[in-house]
């Protein structure tokens, strides 16, 4: 699948997911590659929430931050996340690359460095970062997910499921990797169980906001745009809510709408 065509098919799922969607995918959730399949290395702040002005902020404050010291990684990796929700894929892939070669063989960093390459199209490249960071003497259930919900992108939802699976054996009742399998449903056109996975998803551990957008998201395209909407006005502006949920009737009353959907989008899925 080319580059082109892959961004072609996440950009109206991206749009849908601005409900909240993000990955991961990795997680990717929606970011698309989420809900969070791959965790970063350290702990970051929460920017599901800002508005444009207040990203754009973050992005100033981080990026001074980034260039007195390049190598450290909390600010990197953070900074590439916000640079990546400021639609400036080309850059925060920079960021991780120059980060991947400071730290070539650290685990955190080649997956934040896998997420990156994902959020720009570069699925094979993606698998292979993630791929080096796994160890199989102590595999890491979030590089499981992550490498899952990339696997969902190239169309192999067996291979993806069957690592959720593994991942859940790992980290039982994980929010972001149900998650990723019901986003993984979503791509294959099952809505039903989509549903099923996202409701475990936001009754199970860790689960954040964007796996309540995901349900919501999934809601929304079975036509249930009231409860749809009453979710996502919990975790969204009442503005935000309501243009998410009439974008989503507008493209469901569409003559071939899920056809559309499949084609033209990625998923909530977040390696990351």
């Amino acid at each position: 699948m080319s580059k082109q065509r892959s961004a072609g098919r996440r950009g109206v799922f991206l749009s849908l997911a601005a409900t909240g969607i993000a990955v991961t995918m990795a997680g990717c959730a929606t970011d698309r590659t989420t809900t969070g399949s791959i965790s970063p290395a350290v702990s970051q702040p929460s920017f599901d929430t800002m508005n444009a002005a207040q990203l754009a902020d973050a992005v100033g404050i981080y990026g001074k931050a980034y260039e007195r010291n390049p190598k450290d990684k909390p600010t990197a990796t953070t900074f590439a996340t916000l640079l990546r929700m400021n639609g400036r894929n080309d850059q925060a892939l920079a960021v991780m690359r120059s980060l991947a070669i400071a730290y070539p063989t650290d685990r955190d960093v080649l997956a934040a460095y896998g997420k990156a390459l994902a959020s720009d199209g570069q699925f094979d490249a993606a698998l292979d970062a993630i791929r080096r960071a796994q160890r199989p003497d102590l595999p890491d259930w979030r590089l499981m997910s992550a490498e899952g919900a990339v696997l969902d992108q190239l169309g192999k939802s067996d291979e993806a499921r069957s690592l959720y699976d593994k991942a859940l054996i790992l980290q039982p009742n994980e929010a972001s990797v149900l998650s990723n399998y019901g986003m993984s449903y979503v791509l294959t056109g099952n809505l039903g169980q989509a549903e099923s996975y996202m409701r475990k998803a936001v009754a199970a551990n860790g689960a954040d906001s964007r796996v309540r957008q995901n349900l919501a998201l999934v809601l929304g395209l079975e036509g249930h745009f009231d409860e749809a909407q009453k979710i996502a006005q919990q975790e969204l502006s009442p503005a935000q809510a309501q243009a998410n949920m009439a974008y989503l009737k507008q493209m469901m009353s569409q003559q071939n709408a899920w056809k559309l959907l499949k084609d033209k989008n990625g998923t909530g899925q977040e390696p990351g």
